[in-house]
């Protein structure tokens, strides 16, 4: 009879029976799952249904038609006795050789000494024995022929094991068979039957947790059967699996240093990282330890490489990318992968494809029937695998790990597919972000990561000498008082946010004159989320003369001629663009603005600006575009008219812009239109788009005239009627008006007139 012995690794199920100490046989139960487990019970399984037993549930007890039979055939002596066990197991099992014989007939016996040792009567030992017996012939007479040679049987079982059963599965293994019990609720329930675990061992792993709701040996059949259509994808005798972050520490670049070698000692295994390490464990020496890192990696002979940003796949390289219409999963898998292609290795081009089937067979459990956006995304990963191959695996030998930085979070789902293909690969893969308040989409159950508790910004990894940064712990110490004064507290430093919304405040005529002059923060509605601003502004149409009284009304308006105030006296204010007519076209394709064509053609004029301020232009010209705003967008070419405008403001109009803050005072825009003149449709552009970037605007209109809305397809304006209408008013200088001490201020106006 063989011995139940202790393994050191699962995989040593797998050995030769030659090839084990005491040539024992195993016989252990699983509690939980860790990614380790599940591979060997995938593997497990398979072995048990090549040669072996696979049980779920319950064993079911002898049925009346077999007991019927066991009794015709044996008949129904019993005598506990090795020589009888062995002699009835001669007439009842015939293929077993001699020394199965006598090996199983050897445990039914010192199973059965026990029962009785128990308290077992001889009737109670021979209901179990005939039990066992028909058991052996009805479920496990397949495997019995394969007790205790070299290529030891598997039983596989799942679920809440009982006395009797545990008593078969004991008589089996002592007789020569390995045997794994799956257990999805855990151990009580089975040392209740072996408390001191006698008769099995429990197996532990590292991060091994409880066994999900829906597994189950169905689920790993599932499993094997998908790697199965995979195989014919790729040759898997190329492939290695990938033990992911199964070698850590916690200590994610002191881990990254460890060389292949020293990581784990499987040859048909790779053991790589995937790791995303967000914050800064000391700001100071943050950027010098990160140059100091990488130049660790590469004095190893190890491949580097950092991407900052994954800008989208061109045209052309999409193009470059067959794809036909698809109507199964399959079809897509099997046409997309093939297109994956290594000239570095044939091992390596396996390992791609491996990797890549089997991400999309995961998504596409995730779209379910969206083949449509399957497709988009084997293109994206195709396309950004194509552009990087070379920087990825640059002087690739199979006996090292090279390491991808990606110095940022991801902001797309296609991103993060990217960053999860690159982690099936021979890479270690890190996400470093140390800003904390920044998010990624990124979601993996192999990543690993590591936050730190402090945050700074730094707008790329220092590659070489000159990037690094230094700065002093007296520095750093004046970055976090300044984001704890200016974070949630009401108070904004200079600049501080660099994108707004800007959203129209509806008044009261009089209410122009409280809040006009007011910084943004204190205005009804104003708000700060994240890294933007939601800034109420102006715009504001102002009809008729209030009471007919002309010297009060240029009073009224000499009072919102406050600084940065322009005041456009003429209409119409913009009649002609002729300097960007002609380039505007080439500026916007698929009604999105071409920005890299714009910022790079020779007539840009902002480039002076800030580059948060050039942004801000930007964003705002597609916000007009895309509104519909004005009449004419994308139906009569207006689009082009809209684009020359906002990209030729004139030298007073980007100055007000270039210093504009959206938590301080804002740019003021005054039109006064006396008379019958209309406003152009370049002038309705411009307001539109001064409205948009965070101008106050209000428009006198004394003559109550519709001088500028037939440009506009809904109201713009807030429009205040406060009197009479007045026509041919002459616009007065406003240097020589001085306020009326009765028409505003009121009695402070007086006691300092006075004085």
């Amino acid at each position: 009879m063989f011995q139940r012995i202790t393994l050191s690794q699962l995989n040593d199920y797998f050995k030769k029976l030659s090839e084990r100490e005491r040539r024992g046989v195993y016989f252990y139960r699983i509690n939980g799952l860790s990614k380790k487990t599940e591979e060997f019970l995938l593997t497990y399984l398979q072995e048990a249904k090549r040669n072996g037993i696979v049980c779920i549930g319950k064993i079911p007890n002898p049925d009346e038609r077999q007991l019927a039979y066991y009794e015709e055939m044996m008949g129904m002596e019993f005598r506990m006795d090795p020589a009888f066990f062995n002699a009835e197991l001669k007439r009842w099992l015939p293929r077993l050789e001699v020394n199965q014989r006598e090996n199983v007939a050897g445990c039914i016996y010192d199973t059965l000494l026990e029962m009785r040792k128990a308290g077992k009567n001889d009737n109670m030992l021979k209901n179990a024995y005939i039990k066992f017996m028909c058991w052996m012939y009805y479920k496990f007479e397949r495997i019995l022929k394969s007790l205790g040679q070299e290529q030891v049987p598997k039983i596989l079982y799942e679920g809440e094991i009982s006395t009797y059963e545990l008593k078969m599965l004991r008589i089996i293994a002592v007789a020569g068979c390995d045997i794994v019990l799956i257990q999805k609720k855990g151990d009580q329930s089975y040392l209740r039957l072996d408390p001191k675990s006698e008769e099995s061992f429990a197996y532990t792993a590292n991060g091994e947790s409880a066994f999900p709701e829906e597994f189950s040996i169905t689920s790993l059949q599932k499993t094997i059967e998908k790697k199965e259509r995979l195989s014919i994808l790729f040759n898997e005798s190329l492939t290695r699996i990938a033990a992911t972050n199964t070698w850590l520490s916690g200590e994610p670049f002191k881990d990254t240093l460890v060389k292949a070698e020293a990581r784990g000692e499987e040859r048909t295994q790779f053991y790589n990282s995937f790791l995303r390490i967000i914050g800064v464990e000391d700001k100071a020496a943050y950027c010098n330890e990160l140059f100091h890192w990488k130049e660790k990696i590469e004095s190893q002979g190890r491949n580097f490489f950092v991407l900052e940003e994954l800008p989208v796949p061109t045209l052309e390289e999409v193009n470059q990318v067959n794809r036909n219409n698809y109507t199964k999963v399959d079809q897509l898998l099997f046409d997309m992968t093939g297109k994956i292609q290594c000239s570095i290795n044939r091992g390596l081009e396996n390992q791609i494809r491996k990797a890549f089937a089997e991400l999309i067979v995961e998504e596409s459990g995730e779209e379910q029937s969206n083949l449509n956006r399957l497709k988009n995304y084997a293109v994206y990963l195709i396309c950004w695998y194509r552009r990087y191959e070379k920087q990825l695996f640059a002087n690739y030998k199979e006996s090292e790990i090279g390491v991808f930085v990606y110095f940022g979070v991801c902001k797309t789902k296609f991103e993060a597919l990217f960053l999860r293909l690159l982690a099936g690969l021979p890479l270690d893969v890190l996400i470093i972000e140390p800003d904390r308040t920044k998010s990624c989409m990124l979601k993996d159950a192999r990543l690993f990561e590591k936050v730190y508790e402090n945050s700074m910004q730094v707008q790329k990894f220092p590659l070489r000498p000159n990037d690094v940064s230094y700065g002093t712990v007296a520095y750093h110490a004046e970055q976090d008082l300044t984001t704890l004064l200016y974070q949630d507290s009401g108070m904004y430093r200079e600049q501080q946010y660099k994108r707004a919304v800007t959203i129209s405040l509806q008044t009261m005529y009089e209410e122009l004159f409280l809040l006009w002059d007011q910084e943004a923060t204190y205005r009804p509605n104003f708000e700060t989320l994240q890294d933007e601003v939601i800034v109420p502004v102006m715009i504001s149409k102002v009809s008729g003369v209030k009471d007919g009284n002309i010297t009060k009304y240029w009073q009224e308006i000499k009072k919102l001629i406050v600084e940065d105030t322009i005041v456009i006296k003429n209409i119409p204010y913009v009649t002609s663009f002729d300097f960007h007519c002609q380039s505007a076209t080439m500026f916007l394709k698929n009604r999105k603005l071409q920005r890299n064509v714009i910022k790079s053609h020779p007539s840009y004029m902002y480039g002076i600006c800030r580059k948060e301020i050039q942004e801000h232009l930007l964003d705002k010209l597609q916000e007009l575009l895309d509104s519909g705003l004005i009449k004419g967008t994308y139906s009569q070419g207006v689009e082009y008219k809209i684009i020359s405008v906002a990209l030729e403001l004139n030298k007073e109009l980007m100055r007000q812009i270039q210093k504009i803050d959206f938590t301080k005072k804002l740019p003021k825009l005054i039109l006064l239109c006396t008379t019958e003149k209309m406003c152009s449709l370049e002038d309705s552009i411009l307001i539109a788009y001064l409205h948009l970037l965070g101008f106050d605007i209000v428009m006198f209109v004394p003559t109550g005239y519709q001088v500028i809305e037939q440009h506009y397809t809904r109201p713009l304006f807030v429009e205040h009627q406060i009197g009479t209408y007045l026509y041919d008013l002459q616009i007065p200088n406003f240097n020589k008006i001085s306020y009326d001490s009765h028409s505003y201020g009121g009695l402070m106006n007086k006691i300092f007139k006075r004085g």
